[in-house]
């Protein structure tokens, strides 16, 4: 059997188990376990028990459940809510104020937690009501909300950035740094898009500024920006210990994980049954995550055995295309495919294809990835299929999801836009990762 006809069977059973509503650990299970006996038979099963081995004792793996740990005490703990009034407190007096205000909420809470999903559940709980009854622009509002909340995986520290670096064997560390700049680029636009339709429709902001907020004293701001002074502890203990080049991702995850114990600790929410309901939901999405890279391992080492990996990097070199051309399509291929399947299976089928035709094609691999993390986050607000969407959904009943859907479409626009730019300019998601070494 040809390599290519092998690769679109075994292609085609996953999109089938995806589509089946199947989990993802399991669709990627029978498939390989399919694949692993018809290509190799039963004496390639040893090599899928080393697979496993070979990935649950990668040390660079230590950070996911840290990083989960991480959020889980910021969240169950309640310190999110002081940082929410305190951020709050702060922004001043400006059109639009409450739009501001979610992109940096996202921001912050993004480099908290690095989960989308979470970010977007949470602000559309507790900011979305207050703008409808303040007379905001619904769509606008909404669509702030989930784009801002996916800034999440692209600001460090992100379970996605941690992920894809790991099966595309790129510096994590420069990966997480990579997405600073973009994550503040991508914060800027949608600002800047939100300022230019109030200017274009003052009615989808309030025209009353002072009714945006109570009148906060000097000592309440300042009160507050101490308030705030915490948290800088636990993201100093993350990003700080890996741009000084003190610690490596994982063990700044650690650190991250005493940051927010000792946060939680400030502001007396620290107890026992916090930490160990945090423990427990940890161990639980870590497992899910640690036995679907797993998968992954194996998907790429049946694709080196077949002779896909080979044949695919000699068919893109005799295809003629140039490197922006194949960068294009490289990147609308996974963007088309999140709109159907989950981001994961998204990555776990797409990295170990590409990665040989990266390194041919000669790209910088922190700025491909980069660009593939941000496109692959894009596909969590995409219509139909969004996790993202349908996290703020769901604690938004009052929007259909059909409304979600027009909400969301021009921050696509904007998205989109965003990694153009960065196409544009390599240096956006270079510049820091260059400065570690």
């Amino acid at each position: 059997m040809e390599w290519y006809t092998t690769l679109l069977i075994g292609i085609a059973i996953l999109f089938a188990l995806f589509l089946s509503g199947a989990p993802i650990f399991l669709a990627f299970l029978f498939a390989i376990l399919c694949g692993v006996y018809v290509i190799i038979g039963p004496a390639g099963f040893p090599m899928f028990a080393n697979s496993i081995l070979d990935t649950v004792s990668t040390t660079s793996l230590a950070s996911i459940p840290l990083f989960i740990l991480m959020g889980e005490l910021l969240f169950r703990s309640g310190t999110m809510d002081v940082l929410f009034d305190s951020i709050d407190k702060l922004v001043g007096r400006v059109r639009g104020r409450q739009y501001v205000l979610v992109v940096v909420l996202s921001a912050v809470f993004g480099a908290l937690s690095g989960v989308a999903m979470a970010v977007a559940a949470m602000l559309g709980r507790a900011i979305m009501p207050g703008m409808q009854t303040r007379g905001y622009d619904r769509d606008i509002a909404a669509g702030l909300i989930v784009s801002g909340a996916s800034l999440a995986p692209i600001i460090p520290p992100s379970l996605l950035a941690i992920i894809v670096g790991s099966i595309a064997d790129v510096s994590i560390a420069k990966l997480l740094i990579a997405g600073v700049v973009p994550g503040l680029l991508l914060g800027g636009i949608f600002l800047i898009y939100v300022f230019v339709r109030i200017a274009m429709n003052p009615k989808l902001a309030p025209s009353n500024i002072a009714s945006e907020r109570e009148n906060v004293a000097i000592g309440e701001q300042v009160m507050a920006l101490i308030r705030i002074l915490p948290f800088a502890i636990v993201i100093f203990s993350v990003m700080g210990f890996i741009m000084l080049g003190i610690a490596t991702p994982s063990e700044s995850a650690a650190t991250g994980v005493l940051g927010a114990l000792i946060t939680a600790a400030i502001y007396r929410n620290l107890s026992f049954r916090m930490i160990w309901d945090s423990v427990m939901a940890s161990i639980t999405v870590s497992a899910m995550i640690l036995a679907i890279m797993a998968m992954s391992k194996m998907f790429t080492q049946l694709l080196a055995f077949t002779g896909a990996t080979s044949e695919l990097v000699e068919l893109v070199a005799n295809l003629g295309f140039g490197p922006i051309a194949m960068l294009i399509i490289m990147l609308a291929v996974p963007f088309v495919l999140c709109m159907f399947i989950d981001t994961i299976a998204v990555i776990l089928l797409t990295i170990p294809i590409y990665q040989p035709v990266v390194t041919d094609l000669g790209y910088d691999p922190v700025w491909f990835w980069l660009l593939f993390l941000v496109n692959i986050t894009l596909g969590a607000i995409t219509p139909p299929f969004g996790y993202t969407l349908f996290a703020f959904k769901a604690v938004v009943p009052e929007m259909s999801i059909s409304d979600v859907y027009r909400a969301v479409w021009p921050f696509v626009v904007l998205f989109l836009t965003g990694i153009g730019i960065m196409i544009v300019f390599p240096g956006i998601a270079t510049w820091l990762p260059n400065l570690l070494g």
